[in-house]
């Protein structure tokens, strides 16, 4: 992680409590943030078994993937804001608790409307806790350790795939998809109760504005930001959301190997986690591009290659490592093209990578259910290499970063 994302308002807190509580602090927000991740896309590895359970298509099946995300959009902002003279740890403890009723609501729901209806708290959850948590590393621990702290907080992302995800899927095929939902709301519960122990009491400071917020579309350097986390995450939730019924009818994989395939996914998304942190604060532009044109090379050629076992394992491998870097280089973009706000640029970067994230999966399933899984993944990958070319264009305008 670069330390443009760790830039946040330091506390005395940090300083006058044990190493050890401080560290327990960030690794409660780690968690956190990883049971929202892992909740979040939870339904990629189920969506078949969701879908066929309820009797609704694959492209219906994948609103519960778009409802958070827009949700997630819309209260960034907003709860940000809100939240603004509210002690910290007290919003991320209540908005824990919703997760956690999000996921026993899910697992309980005996209609798919209440399936939707558990989706949107946990895009509230989302668009709260993220814009909120992911900038208290500087009140947790001493300034020296923050960015090592920013880093563990953001791990949690690659991990909820890496772990969340094909756990998840393995038990839903041991025990049926409500199991998974209903043993992530008891670890969302404990996640909550180590929230409570070890996190201090944290007074808000100075929120983001809204005209702070309004103010920062007017800069060049966040308008590509936007552009390209747009086209990048489009392309990217366009057609992964929509991966195992890709394996499954395109590749001929069995339920009980899809696990396996998305482990591997997984496990090179984390290598491309720590690659894209260790670049991207040198080299942003050319590490984005670098991110977005694996992403459109392993889609592109996902139809082809991937109609056989071991092309599908090399692309999801190639894939994996190349989204593990998108996230890192979407919000650094964003936190230099406006040094002065971090909070401010976190909420946007929350607010259009989520938005973004739910249109893909909405356009994702409208092309899956009028054409095929091998369509959905040309068309994301059209998307990623516009991504390239945009990238490419604010190269070619030696843009500085202001």
């Amino acid at each position: 992680m670069s330390s443009a994302t760790a830039a946040v308002e330091p506390s005395a807190t940090s300083t006058t409590r044990s190493p050890l509580l401080s560290w327990l602090a960030v690794l409660s927000v780690t968690m956190g943030i990883f049971s929202i991740v892992t909740t979040e896309i939870l339904p990629i590895g189920l969506l078949t078994s969701i879908g066929s359970g309820f009797t609704v298509s694959d492209g219906m099946a994948g609103l519960m993937m778009t409802m958070p995300g827009f949700l997630a959009a819309i209260c960034a902002p907003l709860v940000t804001v809100a939240a603004g003279r509210i002690d910290r740890r007290t919003a991320l403890g209540a908005l824990i608790l919703l997760l956690a009723l999000a996921n026993f609501l899910a697992a309980a729901a005996s209609s798919y409307w209440l399936i939707l209806v558990s989706r949107v708290l946990v895009g509230i959850t989302i668009g709260g806790f993220w814009s909120i948590g992911a900038g208290l590393a500087g009140r947790l621990v001493p300034a020296a350790q923050t960015g090592r702290a920013t880093s563990l907080i953001f791990s949690a992302v690659p991990l909820g795939s890496v772990l969340g995800v094909p756990l998840g899927t393995f038990v839903g095929d041991l025990a049926g998809w409500r199991t998974t939902f209903l043993a992530m709301g008891v670890f969302t519960l404990a996640v909550f109760v180590l929230l409570l122990l070890v996190v201090p009491a944290l007074p808000a400071g100075r929120g983001p504005r809204p005209s702070v917020l309004g103010g920062m579309f007017r800069g060049t350097n966040t308008r590509y930001a936007l552009v390209v986390t747009f086209l990048v995450v489009l392309a990217h939730f366009g057609t992964y959301t929509y991966m195992t019924p890709f394996l499954e009818q395109v590749t001929g994989v069995s339920p009980a190997l899809i696990t396996f395939h998305l482990l591997a996914y997984g496990v090179a998304g984390i290598v491309g986690n720590f690659l894209g942190g260790s670049t991207v604060a040198r080299c942003p532009r050319a590490t984005f591009a670098a991110a977005a044109a694996a992403i459109a090379c392993a889609t592109l050629l996902m139809p082809l290659l991937g109609r056989r076992d071991w092309g599908a394992v090399i692309l999801l491998v190639l894939w994996g490592a190349a989204y593990g870097a998108v996230p890192i280089c979407s919000q650094t973009w964003f936190a230099k093209a406006a040094p002065a706000s971090p909070e401010a640029s976190s909420v946007l970067f929350t607010a259009s990578f989520q938005a973004t994230l739910s249109l893909g999966a909405l356009v994702g399933g409208f092309v899956i259910d009028r054409s095929s899984p091998s369509a959905v993944m040309v068309v994301g990958g059209c998307a990623a290499v516009l991504a390239v070319l945009v990238v490419s264009v604010h190269g070619a305008r030696r843009t500085a970063w202001a």
